[in-house]
């Protein structure tokens, strides 16, 4: 007798379509869209949805985390400075702590309980997915986001026209890491002026990342290494604290942004 409940292949493909397109037309207009799926989009994200608010996450990679899967150097630990340990111990991620105070924890537990704690809140997500620019509305406030295919960006530019499409929401937060991608457009077009990232000071960066987590432009929220290439704030390297509290603190200003709107 058979183990499995019978299936054919095309009621396999038809679940998978049916699944994928009917979220993805609700997501073509929400509350907030999060680009970049690193540790301050994920927090920031899952605040978001444990608001009510309507939001969806963006992925360029075929897997959420960013650098908070393998900490640094490829090896797979994560530091954390208090006080940011306490959304460690909300998230029930354990740790170990340094003599020097460090909260020290497993890459793939940390990040798999993040993600897996956005994913309960009700965070949407979209994989293999390239932001290519914005929309922008009356004065010139950022009013969605253009994106397309990852893997169009690698075929031989002379078949490449394939064009984006377009999501409608009401505020964008770039969480695109030291790529600032979404401020970056708005550099391009005279809109913003960034400062590029400045060297590591792990003391100072941390604090200085959270405090400057803000709306940078009408519509576009900034988080995590995003706010060091715009404000030209020194880099942080392989400890986590000031990415999750900025997730956060970029949560919060969304929510107080969302109620004015």
């Amino acid at each position: 007798m058979p183990l499995f409940q019978s299936a054919q292949e095309s009621h396999v493909s038809r679940a998978i379509i049916e699944g994928f397109m009917k979220e993805l037309l609700d997501d073509t207009e929400s509350d907030g869209v999060v680009m970049g799926a690193g540790p301050s989009g994920l927090l920031c994200c899952r605040e978001l949805a444990r608001n009510k608010v309507k939001v969806l996450v963006i992925e360029n990679n075929n897997y959420l985390g960013g650098g908070f899967w393998i900490g640094g150097y490829l090896m797979n630990k994560l530091t954390i400075r208090k006080p940011a340990n306490e959304i460690l111990d909300e998230l029930e991620i354990p740790y170990t702590t340094t003599e020097e105070g460090l909260a020290v924890a497993d890459g793939p537990h940390a990040c798999s309980k993040l993600i897996a704690a956005a994913c309960d809140a009700g965070a949407k997500f979209i994989n293999m997915t390239k932001f290519d620019d914005v929309v922008l509305r009356e004065n010139n406030r950022v009013g969605g986001v253009v994106i397309n295919w990852t893997p169009v960006s690698a075929m031989p530019r002379e078949i490449t026209c394939v064009d984006p499409i377009a999501l409608e929401t009401k505020i964008v937060i770039d969480a695109t890491g030291h790529d600032a991608a979404v401020v970056n457009v708005l550099e391009r077009r005279k809109l913003l002026k960034t400062e590029g990232f400045g060297g590591m000071w792990v003391d100072k960066s941390e604090d200085l990342i959270v405090e400057h987590t803000k709306e940078i432009h009408p519509g576009l929220v900034v988080t995590g290494m995003a706010v060091s290439t715009a404000f030209g704030l020194p880099r942080m390297g392989p400890t986590f604290g000031g990415m999750l509290m900025s997730g956060r603190r970029a949560s919060e200003v969304t929510l107080e942004l969302l109620k004015n709107l």
